[in-house]
């Protein structure tokens, strides 16, 4: 295996839209540089951030940063590595249906994700079985839950929905062992190695809260801990 192809990071939809909408898609360009691996996509999540979103006015102008991120090869996509998509497809599917099907409410099952997250976890299962090390770049709060700390995910829907909530814990095996990183960590990856255009005081925190208000799951406690080790 190439040093090209021993390690990727597989990014969800939420975290490029982060990166878009704050204007600082030059942030996963110069990440790339220095990353000595692959940042891919599935065709479901280029659905989601460029080929449907660039149809729509609102939406134009980030779909058309990432489309640029795309064309110049910094996001690439599976077939890269010789992986069909209808390969990720196919076990997105099956992972969907799981999920969805392991909490249950008193009505109904919940419903937890949706076809980007899982076929980013199915692209990541696919690789892992490559033995290509990777993470996934994911903002959204119940993926990295799901994988992360179930029970808490339990807690939250609970409150949220005031209702008792069942877990199939046989379901629960399917979403062990994945890395899980979000784009605010990566912003502070970029920071930590002079990748930022910005100078000053208050860069970090600035870049921080700009990606939290834009959709990144992180608390302002979480960020003022970071700044302090930033």
């Amino acid at each position: 295996m190439t040093e090209q192809t021993s390690k990727v990071i597989i990014f969800d939809s939420g975290a490029l839209i982060s990166f878009s909408m704050n204007g600082i898609t030059y942030i996963i360009k110069r990440l790339k540089e220095i990353f000595k691996g692959k940042f891919l996509i599935t065709s479901e999540i280029k659905k989601e951030i460029i080929d449907v979103p660039i149809k729509i006015k609102r939406f134009g102008l980030e779909a058309l940063k990432l489309k640029q991120l795309l064309d110049e090869g910094v996001l690439e996509m599976p077939s890269s590595l010789g992986i069909k998509d209808s390969e990720i497809t196919n076990q997105g599917n099956k992972i969907l249906r799981i999920a969805n099907s392991t909490f249950q409410g008193t009505r109904r099952a919940i419903h937890l994700l949706d076809v980007g997250e899982t076929s980013c976890l199915a692209l990541s299962g696919i690789l892992t079985q490559k033995k290509i090390k990777n993470v996934i770049a994911v903002d959204e709060r119940t993926t990295r839950m799901l994988v992360e700390k179930p029970e808490n995910l339990k807690r939250i829907l609970e409150k949220k929905i005031s209702t008792k909530i069942n877990i199939k814990k046989d379901n629960l095996k399917f979403f062990k062992g994945f890395g899980i990183i979000r784009s605010t960590e990566l912003v502070y990856v970029a920071y930590k190695k002079g990748l930022v255009k910005l100078k000053g005081s208050n860069v970090l925190g600035g870049l921080l809260y700009a990606m939290k208000f834009k959709g990144a799951a992180i608390s302002g406690d979480e960020i003022e801990e970071i700044k302090k080790i930033g």
